[in-house]
This record gives C-alpha cells, structure tokens and sequence, in this order.
C-alpha cells in the first residue's frame, strides 16, 4: 500500500496552486459563437464538485480546508457574480443543462441562487432535457445530478447505465483516451464522487478490479498524469481499494514542484492563461484522487489496527 503522507502530500500541492491561479477560473461572456459562453463554466463546475469531496471526506488539514472554502467563495463571488452568470448562462442557452450542473454541487455546499432555481424547476416540468441528445455517461451523469438536486429524473440511472460502455464490459484492450474517460465517470456518477462505493454494481466493480491495474500500468508508462489521476479516483471507489504504490509513486514524481500536475508528460509552455487551461483539470483530479485515497488509507489503517 502507498504512504499516506505522500498521497496526501499531492492534494495539499494541488490545492495550494489552484489558490495561486485562482484567477484562470474565468469566464468569456462576448466568446465567439462558435466556442459558446457555456465552455468556461466547467473548470468552475469541477472545482466545486472536487472541493465538496475534500469536506466530506474529512480529510483535510486546517490550512487545505481553508483554502477550498477560499477558493469557492472566489469562484462564486467573482467568476459567477454571486449565481448572476449561471442566470445570464441559462437565459443565453434555455435548452443547455450545463448551468443546472454547475449549480448543483454549489447548492450542496450551500451557495443558492433563487433565479436558478426557478429555471431548473420550468426546465423540469418541459421535455427539454429528457430530449436533450447526450452521450451515454452524460445521461448519466444528468440523471445523477437530478436526483441530487432532489427530482426525478427524466430517465432512471439504472436505465442510463444500460447503454455506457462499461456497463456491457466489453474486450478490454479496447479501452483508449475517450473511452477510458467514458469509464471512470461511469463510476464518478454512479457513486457520487466516491460517496457511495455501493453505488458500483457488483459485476462492475469485479470486472475493473480485474482490469484496472493493467490499466494503471498502461497510463504510467505512457505518463498521462490526467487519465492516469483519474483511474486512481476509480481505484479508491472501489470496494476493495489498492491505492497501487507504483502508479501513485509515479503521479506523485509527475507533480511540478509548486503543485501543477501536467496533463501529458512534461508542463507546458506558453501565456499563463494557456498554462492554466492545459493543466487545471489534471490538478484538480490530483486533489480529487488526493482526499478519496487518503480516506480509504485512513481507513485502512484503522481497521489494521482494530
């Protein structure tokens, strides 16, 4: 099993520079058409979703915990004015559910915007977003996201399970860059970001139990940190976690030295705006991947010595 004190080391890293470029979570309300205002919004979303995961593990350390609470209200406060530009985001684009997941994990942690709210409640009672063309795992996630907001959803998870790529295991060898991330947000919905473990049916959770160390080897050896991170959240979902020492040995080695985790082998160059767009994600699931396998560590030592 990993040291403790090194995976939490990464999230502790991570966090710190996402304070540091807490001004790259921004919006471009005049963007071209053609990009979309709603593309800036899921740095935004993601945060939250990754700072609500840090609180509720209970992991965290005064001065990291400070700093995601920190780092929310900065968001909130000054990226979203307050809620005002999910508003504006949804009057822009009535048909998107974007904003609506957005919101949700903010509305978790306690920041509310009525205006939202009220266009959440008309787009539910429409046939809007059951229309609404996604890819499986975002069906999925949508459905996952409505229930946590507290509706039905328009199609049941189990149902928007039935057609993602992992829920008919197929040949692993087929599993590459968009389909690996098709799998590890299969699993990020399906236990609510690490919440649930149970969440995981248990043919699924067997069927990457068997793979996902092959997996791991794969993404270490051709060192993409952001995929990579993200099977190491898989791992500490699971019910038996392994918390591989050799994979986190080597996402640790890939962490700059002020807390970046590139995307793909080396830190790239370029105008800080550029910077950031390349490799928030990567270090964000760094802190994700941090604070779930530091508590399933935790955890493990605690029954060791019971």
């Amino acid at each position: 099993m990993t040291d403790t004190r090194l995976i939490h080391t990464v999230g502790v890293r991570a966090l710190e520079w996402l304070w540091a470029w807490r001004d790259g979570f921004r919006l471009v309300p005049d963007a071209d058409p053609e990009v979309g205002f709603l593309d800036r919004f899921k740095p935004v979303g993601e945060l939250a979703v990754i700072c609500g995961v840090l609180f509720r593990e209970g992991v965290a350390g005064a001065r990291q915990a400070k700093l995601a609470r920190q780092l929310l209200d900065h968001v909130w406060r000054e990226t979203l004015d307050g809620g005002a530009m999910l508003v504006r985001a949804q009057r822009t684009e009535p048909v998107s559910t974007i904003p609506f997941e957005v919101y949700v994990p903010f509305r978790e942690l306690g920041y509310r915007r009525p205006e939202v709210e009220a266009a959440v409640a008309l787009a539910h009672r429409t046939t809007t977003w059951s229309a609404f063309e996604a890819a499986p795992t975002r069906r999925l996630g949508l459905s996952a996201f409505q229930r946590r907001y507290g509706l039905t959803p328009a199609l049941s998870e189990a149902d928007a399970l039935e057609a993602t790529w992992l829920a008919r295991t197929p040949e692993p060898w087929t599993v590459e860059g968009h389909i690996a991330y098709d799998v590890t947000h299969t699993v990020f919905h399906l236990t609510d970001w690490g919440a649930r473990p149970d969440g995981l049916p248990p043919r699924l959770a067997e069927y990457l139990a068997q793979w996902l160390p092959v997996w791991l080897d794969d993404w270490l050896d051709l060192r993409r940190w952001d995929l990579l991170g993200e099977l190491l959240v898989v791992d500490a979902c699971l019910p038996r976690p392994t918390l591989d020492e050799r994979a986190w040995a080597g996402f640790a080695a890939a962490q700059q030295p002020h807390g970046a985790m590139p995307a793909l082998r080396d830190m790239p160059s370029g105008g800080p705006d550029e910077v950031f767009d390349q490799v928030y994600h990567p270090t964000l699931v760094a802190a994700f991947a941090s604070a779930l396998a530091t508590s399933r560590s935790l955890t493990a030592l605690v029954g060791a010595d019971a």
